[in-house]
Formats: structure tokens, C-alpha cells, sequence
């Protein structure tokens, strides 16, 4: 097989790492890629306004208020 054959066929590619790295130094595509290092974790935190918070807790107390089992009871009869 030639060498042009090896480095189309993705099989041989799999079996021969070696291939692989080679055919990737090669690659003009890989070496026009930007690279770009992403830290998310990085990003400060977005802080929560106060408003944020009280309609987060209005909405936890109004799901806590809710009798499930109740509503489960009238369901199921």
C-alpha cells in the first residue's frame, strides 16, 4: 500500500499512532486553526441583585406551600 493510500485510509490510521501524529504535522488545516485557551471557570461570578433573590425565595415558599399530596390524592380519584 502506498503512503498516500495509509494516510487516507482511517483504519490503518487507528491502528498506527505513529501515522496519526505524522499525518497531523502535516495537516496545512490543523496549522491554520486558531488556537484559544477556554478557562470558563476563569469568569467571575455574576453577583445576584437583591430582587433576584427575593423572587427566587417567593417562588421556593410558593412551591413549599403546595400540598402534592393532595393534588396527587384528587388525581388519582
Amino acid at each position: 500500500m502506498n503512503a498516500a493510500a495509509i494516510a487516507l485510509n482511517p483504519f490503518t490510521l487507528m491502528m498506527e499512532p505513529e501515522l496519526v501524529l505524522q499525518t497531523m504535522e502535516r495537516s496545512q488545516q490543523l496549522r491554520g486553526l486558531r488556537r484559544h485557551k477556554l478557562r470558563p471557570l476563569d469568569k467571575p461570578l455574576i453577583p445576584y441583585t437583591s430582587a433576584a433573590l427575593a423572587a427566587r425565595a417567593a417562588y421556593d415558599a410558593a412551591i413549599d406551600a403546595e400540598d402534592f399530596e393532595a393534588q396527587a390524592e384528587s388525581y388519582l380519584n
